[in-house]
């Protein structure tokens, strides 16, 4: 498919609708995503174990509660379960600069906010995922993730570079208040999105008792030809990737003596690599194939972790930006390509279970890799965690090789039970 994405004024006014609500949480997400770090080193001086746990617990909540969630989203309306989930964590969001104000503010109460805003998170990414089908049609699936992926990796781009100025400017506890006002924006935007507006899908309370239809959305992803080896390569992205970023700010801030507006901008990089991958996604698997297109790239950018891993001042850094685009990059084809293949071999019916199973997946790999971030920058240095991710980054493309994705088609051409 080689069509042109419409503008986002161009979709039907529900979608434009749940469009702005991603804009907005795209905004706070990007911001809190380095002012949550830089808070913990520079106000409470964490450790770096401290700070591994700390971004471990952000995505502990997909561990815990991201399987049932599944099931929950398919049993309730969705689009009720994503302004539940914004109002949420905008409370706790506000918390923060509440209790910094107060001087109260400590590392436990951080934890605590870190871990509940992730449970609000696992709610909302899955009802989310599993909304879109609803909004837009299975046909339309490529295009409107490609055009919430270049939103998303756009706003990388500024958003962490904006953010790391504004942690500089105003402080990392009056930063995170942004948070709490983006998730309040999303909430009233998706208030407008009435149910009656969406597309009907007829879906029906899933049947059998809740052990059975979490059961059954876990053996239709890892009993997939399709989806198995899918899973299991993003979840080696993630937690790769997930080493080097959970120890970025240690590297910046201590070792090499850089500022919170350094950091913003290297991450920053990412998402000019993520908005490439997003907009290359579609004509380059229109070119090679969906299926090449899903591993090839992983390849391509193999020795680019070890860019990141040398990080320095000077001509290094640079180096290393190069690195984290080139990761970046092959991460946005991947999200274009590999959420539309999931929604599209998905029955309705399992949609909430499906987009669970691969958060549980996808963010639980985020959290051992920030876990085992922390153990070794705590007990072997801070470059270690570098290293041990740059090499397990450039292995994640061999599972999609070693499958029938390798040669898959056009996603769209496949039933919704090819998975």
């Amino acid at each position: 498919m080689t069509t042109t994405v419409p503008a986002p004024a161009r979709w039907p006014r529900p979608f434009r609708y749940v469009y702005a609500a991603s804009l907005a949480d795209g905004v706070g997400f990007q911001v809190g995503y380095l002012a949550v770090p830089v808070l913990a080193v520079s106000v409470l001086a964490a450790t770096p174990g401290q700070v591994g746990l700390l971004a471990a617990l952000g995505t502990a909540a997909f561990l815990l509660v991201g399987l049932p969630a599944g099931v929950w989203v398919d049993r309730w309306p969705r689009r009720t379960v994503m302004v539940a989930a914004d109002l949420a964590r905008t409370a706790l969001y506000a918390s923060i600069p509440l209790a910094w104000w107060a001087d109260a503010l400590t590392l436990g109460q951080l934890y605590a906010v870190v871990l509940l805003t992730g449970v609000g998170t696992v709610f909302g990414e899955v009802a989310a995922q599993s909304f879109l089908p609803e909004l837009v049609g299975r046909d339309r699936l490529v295009a409107a993730n490609s055009l919430l992926m270049t939103t998303n990796a756009t706003i990388q781009i500024g958003g962490r570079g904006f953010g790391g100025l504004l942690v500089q400017w105003l402080g990392a506890p009056l930063a995170l208040a942004l948070n709490a006002v983006t998730h309040l924006l999303s909430a009233l935007a998706l208030a407008r999105v009435h149910p009656i507006a969406t597309v009907g899908t007829g879906r029906e309370p899933p049947a059998g008792g809740f052990g059975r239809q979490l059961a059954e959305g876990v053996r239709h992803v890892l009993g997939s030809p399709l989806l198995r080896p899918l899973a299991v390569s993003l979840a080696g992205i993630n937690l790769t990737v997930n080493l080097m970023t959970t120890m970025l700010p240690v590297v910046f801030l201590r070792d090499l003596g850089l500022g919170a507006g350094a950091l913003g901008l290297f991450l920053g990089v990412g998402g000019v690599g993520a908005l490439l991958g997003a907009v290359t996604a579609r004509p380059l698997a229109a070119r090679i194939g969906h299926g090449r297109a899903l591993w090839l790239p992983g390849l391509l950018v193999a020795p680019a972790g070890a860019l990141v891993a040398l990080v320095d001042t000077g001509a290094w850094l640079w180096l290393a930006g190069l690195g984290w685009l080139a990761l970046a990059w092959r991460t946005g084809i991947g999200n274009v390509i590999g959420i539309s293949l999931r929604q599209r071999v998905t029955p309705d019916a399992l949609l909430g279970r499906m987009n669970a199973t691969f958060r549980f997946l996808l963010t639980g790999a985020i959290a051992v890799g920030a876990g085992l971030a922390g153990l070794l920058g705590q007990y072997a240095g801070t470059r270690t965690p570098l290293w041990v991710g740059a090499i397990g980054a450039a292995l994640t493309w061999l599972p999609l090789y070693r499958s029938p994705v390798r040669t898959l088609p056009d996603p769209d051409r496949l039933p919704p039970t090819a998975g």
